[in-house]
């Protein structure tokens, strides 16, 4: 794959959160495929150690943060630390989220409701507020938020995670306002049925034969990730 002598994503420094597996995984080995230097954070140690080898035994390059994006500090204090070494932020790829309980609303335990809300909206905010001023220092900042179509059909026992990602896609879209006077462009996705774990966790019967990979995903991040994407405050629902 990185045998192409054009690379879309050279000398970019893509930042991507729950890359240790799932659609994560496959964005960071697209990007990396591409010429990006990806930066992969995630609870998971020995998920981005694996992560780096597949991206190393193809000539790419990665940065390793493990981080449980429950430990909101943490995220305000990556900022200096990236300015620092790198210099800029091309790309910011807002994936990580937890599904969370699967339980009527007014079952959920306080600390469950809570947890869902800092990885899936608290987190995204201070990656928002970290990433800005990096954004801005590149030529053609974008930043992409995975959301779902849960939030367009809210159903019973969704309910966490579905508002969540409601208030993600309003927080994306408020912030892409804001920055419509700039270079930064961004945009939310919807990838649709993936084979992921947290698709397995939701609908435990399903069979997985009739599920795309995450790795078809990689074009359309691609896509948006790009210099010349002028999509901006869109919701893509990828068919």
């Amino acid at each position: 794959m990185l045998a192409s002598t054009t690379k879309r994503l050279e000398n970019r420094i893509a930042l991507i959160t729950g890359a240790s597996r799932g659609i994560g995984a496959a964005v960071a080995k697209h990007f990396a495929a591409e010429g990006a230097h990806v930066i992969l954070i995630a609870r998971t140690i020995g998920g981005l150690e694996q992560i780096d080898d597949e991206i190393k035994s193809l000539g790419g390059s990665a940065t390793l943060i493990p981080c449980d994006l429950n430990d909101l500090d943490r995220i305000d204090n990556m900022g200096p630390s990236l300015l620092e070494r790198f210099g800029k932020l091309d790309i910011l790829i807002g994936n990580a989220a937890i599904l969370g309980t699967m339980t009527p609303l007014t079952h959920y335990k306080t600390k469950s409701w809570n947890e869902v809300f800092d990885v899936n909206v608290h987190a995204n905010w201070r990656l928002m507020r970290v990433a800005e001023p990096l954004l801005k220092l590149s030529d053609a900042g974008r930043a992409i938020f995975v959301t779902t179509s849960a939030t367009k059909n809210p159903k019973a026992y969704w309910g966490a995670y579905a508002i969540t990602k409601s208030a993600l896609e309003t927080m994306a879209k408020v912030w892409a306002s804001e920055l419509k006077n700039t270079s930064v462009r961004v945009n939310l996705l919807s990838p649709g049925p993936t084979l992921t774990k947290m698709r397995q966790t939701a609908f435990p019967g399903e069979s997985p034969s009739i599920l795309k990979t995450p790795d078809t995903l990689g074009d359309i991040f691609l896509e948006l990730a790009s210099h010349n994407c002028e999509a901006h405050g869109e919701l893509i629902e990828f068919q």
